[in-house]
Formats: C-alpha cells, structure tokens, sequence
C-alpha cells in the first residue's frame, strides 16, 4: 500500500517513549498502527483486482485457524501477539506492506484522511458490541479521547434515551455533542450521575473502572476497554457481585468490529474529521509526538502525511 495518512495514539506515544509493556512492542520497529492507503501491488495468490482501491486492515496478525480465530474471537489468537506498527513494521514509512486477508476495502470516493481513523473505530466498535445497548438505555462513556468519542458516535446507531460523556475537559463539550452526546460532564461535576443501563470505560485512568460501577443502575453492564494505566485501583468483588453487574473487556478489535466500523463509516454513520486537528508531515514527528503529549484539550487527533 502507499500510504496516505497515519494516526498518532497514546500506545504510539508509549512505543517512542519506551514505556509500552514489553509483550507488545519488540525493538527495532517503525511504528504506526492507524493508517489508510492505497494498494499499488500484490503477491502471489491475492487478488489483482485490489490494486488501485482504497484500504484500511487489521493490525492484529493472527493465524486464522486456531479455535478462538475460527469463533470470530480474532483478538485471542492462540499464537500469540502480532502487531502491525508494535512487533512488525508500521505505516509511519511511503509504504507498508500486509497480508491481502486483513484489508478493509473502501468506496472510490472514500476520503483516505477521515479512514485514517478507522482502527480506533473498530477499537470502539469491539466496546459497543460487547456492551450490547438496546434502543431507550441510558449510556455513558467514560473518556473523551478519540476512542471514547467514536464509542459515542456508535452508540447513537442504538437510539439511547440519554448518552452521557464524561470527560477531564470543559473543551471537549462541544466536540462530544456534535459526535452524538446528549450531555458531557468533567469528572468534577459527575457526582450526581447514576442509573445508567451501560457505561463504557474508554479511558484507563486510575479510578475510571470503578467510578464507572458507581454509575450504573443494579444489574448494569460496564465494559472495559483500552489499557489501564499501571496502579489502577480495584473493583470491588463484593460490590459486583452484590449488584449484578456485568463486566465485559475489549482488547483491540476483532475481524467483526472492523466489519462493523467500516461499515459504520462507509454508511455515514462514523464521522471521525471531528476529531482531527492537526496535519503535519512525517518529519515533524518529533512535533507530532509533543503535541500528542502536551495535555492540551485544543489537541485532537495528529495525523502524519508519509
């Protein structure tokens, strides 16, 4: 594939700073994980038909033929942790090189910027399928990074009577609205939020897990997602029990979610140029990296032009 654009994430941050755990990520690697491009050759045994067409793929590489694989649970692949941009090289290059069977195709007239955002969707994607809302619930995701964001965007598809964000910014108000929020709250003001049917945790803070059972009625369902920061505190087993909730996780995202994600985009449904802010080229990676740490919630999402 020629590359067209690549997203900056917190596990990118992670990889260049040296702190992402050592299972996933093996050094020397070119990074980049979220990407789009177009596909200008194949191998042997891929179709020719996809030289030409507009792309995105999984990261994950799996075998495809182990018992999880063959159950659509791609994500626990039996041979371990394969990924594209942490172990083999990225898209942070003019070309990046895949396995035909894990690209997404899109239409011709698909914007390659806004698919760029794709693998944080089908990241989103995995969190709202396993969190399972049904049409009048009341929602609430838990972080307002681009993966909280694109979970709320999806959850819009549900119909939910009431989608709640909460988020450490009063900036990112307005952001969450136009992506579907019916409301959005900073930690500070979310004491008096309870009774939801559904929480989804997308930001791995310290306490985040267990502020998100506080907001759930009795036998509501919270999922999990992302990596949890180190020292996170506990959930409380007696409390889980007690109250009958249900806890799911998403770790990545499955052949399914991507499924799902594209689909969303392709349909209308996922606009992810909301989040975009900042454009620069890959050899401004040194700035691209600053920003994506500065703290600043004038700062979206960075993309890089290889």
């Amino acid at each position: 594939m020629r590359v067209h654009a690549v997203g900056i994430s917190r596990s990118d941050r992670d990889v260049y700073l040296g702190r992402r755990p050592v299972p996933y990520v093996r050094y020397p690697v070119t990074p980049g994980h979220e990407w789009s491009g177009t596909v200008t050759a194949v191998g042997e045994g891929a179709p020719a038909s996809l030289i030409g067409r507009k792309v995105v793929g999984e990261g994950l590489r799996t075998c495809g033929t182990c018992a999880p694989c063959r159950d659509g649970e791609t994500t626990l692949c039996t041979r371990g942790y394969a990924e594209t941009g942490f172990t083999l090289p990225g898209a942070m290059a003019p070309t990046l090189l895949l396995p035909a069977r894990l690209l997404h195709t899109l239409a011709p007239d698909a914007d390659l910027t806004a698919a760029a955002f794709l693998e944080p969707a089908a990241c989103a994607a995995a969190a709202v399928l396993k969190a399972s809302p049904l049409p009048g619930s009341r929602v609430a995701v838990i972080g307002s990074g681009a993966l909280g964001l694109l979970a709320a965007q999806l959850l819009c598809a549900f119909s939910p009577s009431e989608l709640t964000v909460v988020g450490t910014s009063p900036d990112r108000a307005d952001v969450s609205r136009r992506l579907g929020a019916t409301a959005y709250r900073t930690w500070d003001r979310a004491s008096g939020l309870a009774d939801f049917d559904v929480v989804i945790d997308a930001a791995g803070g310290t306490s985040s897990a267990h502020t998100a059972t506080s907001l759930l009625r009795p036998g509501g369902r919270l999922v999990l997602t992302g990596i949890p920061v180190q020292g996170a505190e506990r959930l409380d087993p007696a409390q889980v029990v007690a109250r009958q909730l249900s806890i799911g996780t998403a770790f990545g995202a499955s052949s399914g979610a991507w499924s799902y994600a594209v689909s969303a985009f392709s349909a209308g449904r996922l606009t992810p140029l909301e989040l975009l802010t900042h454009q620069l080229d890959i050899d401004e990676f040194g700035r691209a990296m600053e920003l994506t740490d500065s703290g600043d919630p004038r700062v979206g999402r960075v993309l890089l032009r290889p």
